[in-house]
């Protein structure tokens, strides 16, 4: 069999058909020899910009990952008072879904085997959080209350609302439920257990 020709902006196809596999079959089982075919590749061209399927996975997620959390400061600087701030953040997130929704799906189905290795770091989506929710509280917009507890129950908000949507609970685009989101944030951060006494 004569060798396959090179194969241009092969990395893009490769991280596409990655995605699509590692969705569809899981990361071990899918193998780099499906990916380059499902590619259009060579296993070659594969292995020219990666080092392994390892490799390849963590770096697609990281990718997500990273992309998600400037959107969420770029989201947060959007917004003057913070319903406009949530609402911002919320509307980031379903954009992204609706526009790659493979890239997101991704992402939440391997958030746990990805970030447990990653270390905390100032630019991650939890430690955004937990940083605007402090200064949300001193500036006095909130009531005081844990940071982080806030913070991930804020982000389990969207984050299990995605979920669902993997798991065919929700259909259509995940922008149809933006506004539940936002109503259940804005619960979160403004109502303490005082207030339902």
């Amino acid at each position: 069999m004569p060798p396959r020709p090179r194969t241009r902006n092969a990395k893009p196809k490769i991280e596409k058909a990655a995605i699509e596999l590692f969705i569809a079959e899981g990361i071990d089982a899918a193998t780099t020899r499906q990916i380059a075919e499902r590619a259009g590749v060579s296993e070659g061209a594969l292995y020219r910009h990666y080092k392994g399927k390892d490799e390849l996975a963590e770096g697609l997620f990281m990718d997500i990952h990273d992309t998600m959390s400037k959107l969420l400061i770029e989201a947060a600087l959007a917004g003057n008072d913070l319903k406009s701030r949530v609402e911002a953040i919320v509307g980031a997130y379903c954009t992204l879904a609706d526009e790659n929704w493979d890239a997101c799906c991704y992402h939440l189905l391997f958030m746990n085997r990805f970030l447990k290795q990653d270390i905390k770091r100032e630019d991650d989506p939890v430690s955004l959080a937990e940083t605007m929710i402090t200064d949300l509280m001193d500036n006095g917009h909130i009531p005081k209350g844990d940071a982080r507890i806030l913070a991930a129950m804020s982000l389990g908000v969207i984050t299990q609302t995605g979920q669902n949507k993997v798991y065919n609970r929700l259909d259509g685009p995940l922008s149809r439920y933006k506004q539940d989101m936002v109503t259940a944030i804005m619960a979160i951060l403004c109502t303490r257990a005082d207030d339902l006494d």
